[in-house]
């Protein structure tokens, strides 16, 4: 397939707060990068070679991928194949909230693996995605998302709490804690310094061998964060960009596209181009599709 047909679909369900992602085509390498919400996806077709907190995985059709928030992973193809992928992304509060009720209690849940090879819950995140492809029925849409999230649940998490996680020091805590905080602001490597005992070099192996990223990559990774939150909020891409700290508009579209195959116009079209839908058993999502614009 050429990388004129390289596609990537998003849909954004309102009801279930959710987004689905299909990716079709796809060749270009992913770098290294987390999110701040659950993902749930599965590989369609083509092979790809994760790595993911350290390890070191060969995908092919039919492989469950699980990420935390703040999993780091980066993948490349494998022999040049291209890579289909469905995956729907799930909001921290959302899949809190979702657990709890399937378990009836606190439940803020981890994923206790990062990929299972051939398995069948793949079927259960296609039709997922398909109820929501099509706009089905709301009643529809809530069961398959609740029928996915107890099997990922009941097999593959355990409680937050009780799992036995190496968080980075305090000291790297703390700089994290503040990128978190101070995302806008034009943070330097002298700022963070004041708040460690450490030399620059050693500040910046430290912080990518305990977080998984480089302290610029974590800056800009979280910043990518607050601009989805602002453009989903319908603040126009060139204050999104300004309002996120990256430093002019161009270099805030191509980190965008880089990290997510669309503009930040088209990722807004998602939330705020298709219809609301009127009636209890109509489609209340929002969509963008089209091919993947080239760089």
């Amino acid at each position: 397939m050429s990388r004129e047909q390289e596609q990537r679909h998003v849909y954004y369900d309102r009801d279930l707060k959710i987004e689905a992602y299909n990716l079709s085509g796809i060749v270009q390498k992913f770098p290294n990068h987390f999110h701040e919400f659950y993902v749930i996806g599965f590989v369609e077709g083509g092979r790809r070679h994760l790595w993911c907190k350290a390890k070191e995985y060969d995908l092919t059709a039919g492989d469950l991928i699980l990420f935390n928030p703040n999993d780091n992973h980066y993948c490349a193809p494998l022999g040049g194949e291209i890579l289909d992928y469905r995956a729907v992304n799930i909001p921290t509060d959302i899949m809190e909230r979702a657990a709890s009720e399937i378990t009836g209690k606190p439940f803020v849940p981890h994923f206790t693996q990062n990929v299972v090879y051939q398995s069948d819950i793949t079927q259960s995140l296609g039709r997922l995605y398909d109820a929501i492809l099509k706009g089905g029925p709301r009643l529809e849409r809530e069961e398959a998302f609740f029928f996915l999230l107890h099997q990922v649940l009941e097999d593959y998490a355990a409680p937050f709490d009780e799992v036995e996680i190496i968080q980075p020091n305090p000291q790297i805590q703390t700089l994290c804690s503040y990128m978190d905080e101070h995302f806008a602001d034009n943070i330097t490597l002298d700022d963070l310094l004041t708040m460690t005992s450490f030399g620059k070099s050693y500040l910046i192996r430290s912080f990518t061998r305990q977080v998984g990223v480089s302290p610029y990559r974590y800056l800009q990774t979280v910043r990518l964060g607050r601009a989805k939150k602002f453009l989903e909020q319908g603040v126009p891409p060139i204050d999104a960009s300004d309002m996120a700290g990256f430093s002019d508009q161009s270099h805030f579209t191509n980190f965008f596209r880089e990290f997510t195959g669309l503009t930040p116009k088209q990722y807004q079209r998602i939330f705020t181009d298709c219809g609301t839908g009127t009636s209890k058993d109509e489609p209340a999502k929002n969509t963008y599709e089209g091919k993947r614009e080239e760089r």
